[in-house]
C-alpha cells in the first residue's frame, strides 16, 4: 500500500445509488482511507464530495493523475447494468491500480476478457462484486463441502428472483442480474462445463423476464437455475434460496443472509442457524463483501487468490452468454467454447489456460 501500512487509499468510480453504497461502505470500514470518487455528472460528484467529505474528480484520467490511489471501486452502469464499466476499469488497471467492479463484470464477454488479461499483465488485483457469496450462510455451506461433511456433489439447485420491470434490451434479465446467482453455484461446485437454457416473457413483457437453466458441472454434479423479474422481494419474500445436496448431507440457504439448514443423512437432526454471523438484511452483504477485499489488499493477497475475483466474474458470465446461446440456438452448449470464442475475438486467448 502507498501510505500507512494496513490501509488502503480508495477511490470510487460513478455516484449514482451503487457508487454512493461503495463509498458510504469503505467511509465505514478503518481499513479504507477514501480519498475521492469520481463521475461525469458535476453535480452528482460534488453531492457525493460534499456527502463524504472527500474530493470529487469528473474525469478518470485526472483523478489518477492527482490522488495516490491504491484501489478503485468502478460503481458505473450503462446498458445491462454493465457497458460503462470496460473503459473506466481498463485505465485503472493500466495505471497500476487494484480495481473492483461493480456486476457484472462487462455485460460483453470480450470486454471482461480484455479486462482479465490486462489486470494479469499488471500483475494487479481485479475483483467483481459478488456480494452473494460473501454471506456467513453460504459459508457454513462451502464449509460443509470443503470439510467432506457434505461427500461428493450430486447436485446444486438455485432460485434467484425479484421484481423489476425494465424490459430492454431483451437479455437484460440475464445478463444484469445472473452473473450474482451463477458464481454462488460455481462457489459451491466448481466450473460449469455444459448449459441448457429456456427463456420466457412474462405478460405484458417485451424481454426475457424467466429463465430456466439446466447445468452439467465439470465435477459430474447437476444443477439448475430459476430466475425470475417478475417476482415480489424482498420487501414481501424471499429473493433467493440455494440448495446442494451431497452423498452424505444436503444443505439450504434461504433468503441469502437468512437461514442456513444441515440435514445428514445419517441423523434424524437438523442444524438452523437464523441470521447467520448476525447478517439479517441483502443490504448488509455489501459491508461483508467489500470488507473482505479490503482485508486482502491490506494483507498483501496475490492477485490468483483473490475471492470474487475478475476470473470469476468472467467465468460467472461465460455461464450466462452460455444459457443465451443455448436459448437462441435450441441446443446443449459447451461454456469453454463460449470463453474461448470470447477470448479470441479479445486477442487474449491465454485467458481460457487459467482456468482453475
Amino acid at each position: 500500500m502507498t501510505g500507512t501500512p494496513g490501509v488502503v487509499r480508495t477511490a470510487v468510480i460513478g455516484a449514482g445509488g451503487i457508487g454512493r453504497t461503495h463509498a458510504r461502505t469503505y467511509k465505514a470500514n478503518p481499513i479504507a482511507d477514501l480519498v475521492a470518487i469520481c463521475d461525469q455528472d458535476h453535480a452528482r460528484a460534488d453531492a457525493a464530495s460534499s456527502e463524504f467529505g472527500i474530493r470529487a474528480y469528473y474525469d478518470v484520467a485526472t483523478m489518477l493523475a492527482s490522488e495516490n490511489i491504491d484501489m478503485v471501486s468502478v460503481a458505473t452502469a450503462g446498458i445491462e447494468n454493465g457497458s460503462h464499466h470496460f473503459a473506466p476499469t481498463m485505465q485503472c488497471l493500466a495505471a497500476g491500480k487494484h480495481v473492483l467492479v461493480e456486476k457484472p463484470i462487462s455485460n460483453d464477454l470480450v470486454e471482461a476478457a480484455k479486462m482479465v488479461a490486462e489486470a494479469r499483465k499488471r500483475g494487479v488485483c481485479l475483483a467483481v462484486d459478488l456480494n452473494h457469496r460473501f454471506t456467513p450462510a453460504t459459508e457454513l455451506a462451502k464449509a460443509k463441502i470443503d470439510s467432506g461433511a457434505l461427500g461428493d456433489v450430486l447436485f446444486i439447485n438455485m432460485n434467484l428472483w425479484i421484481r423489476n420491470p425494465k424490459d430492454e434490451p431483451p437479455y437484460f434479465h440475464l445478463r444484469a442480474l445472473h452473473s450474482h446467482s451463477v458464481d454462488v453455484m460455481r462457489h459451491l461446485g466448481g466450473d460449469v462445463a455444459k448449459v441448457q437454457a429456456f427463456f420466457q416473457r412474462g405478460p405484458g413483457r417485451n424481454g426475457w423476464s424467466n429463465a430456466s437453466i439446466n447445468m452439467h458441472f465439470s465435477s459430474g454434479a447437476l444443477g439448475h437455475l430459476t430466475g425470475s423479474y417478475d417476482m415480489h422481494g424482498p420487501d414481501r419474500h424471499s429473493i433467493e434460496r440455494t440448495e446442494v445436496g451431497g452423498t452424505k448431507g444436503r444443505v439450504v440457504i434461504d433468503n441469502s443472509t437468512v437461514d442456513f439448514h444441515w440435514f445428514p443423512h445419517d441423523s434424524k437432526e437438523s442444524t438452523h442457524v437464523h441470521n447467520a454471523g448476525g447478517l439479517t438484511s441483502f443490504g448488509e452483504t455489501f459491508g461483508t463483501r467489500l470488507g473482505r477485499w479490503l482485508e486482502q489488499l491490506a494483507s498483501g493477497t496475490k492477485p490468483a487468490s483473490i475471492e470474487g475475483s475478475g476470473d470469476d466474474g468472467l467465468r460467472a458470465h461465460a455461464v450466462v452468454e452460455s444459457a443465451i446461446r443455448s436459448h437462441e440456438t435450441g441446443t446443449v452448449v459447451v461454456v469453454a467454447d463460449i470463453l474461448a470464442e470470447a477470448a479470441s475475438k479479445g486477442g487474449v486467448p491465454e485467458v481460457v489456460e487459467a482456468a482453475r
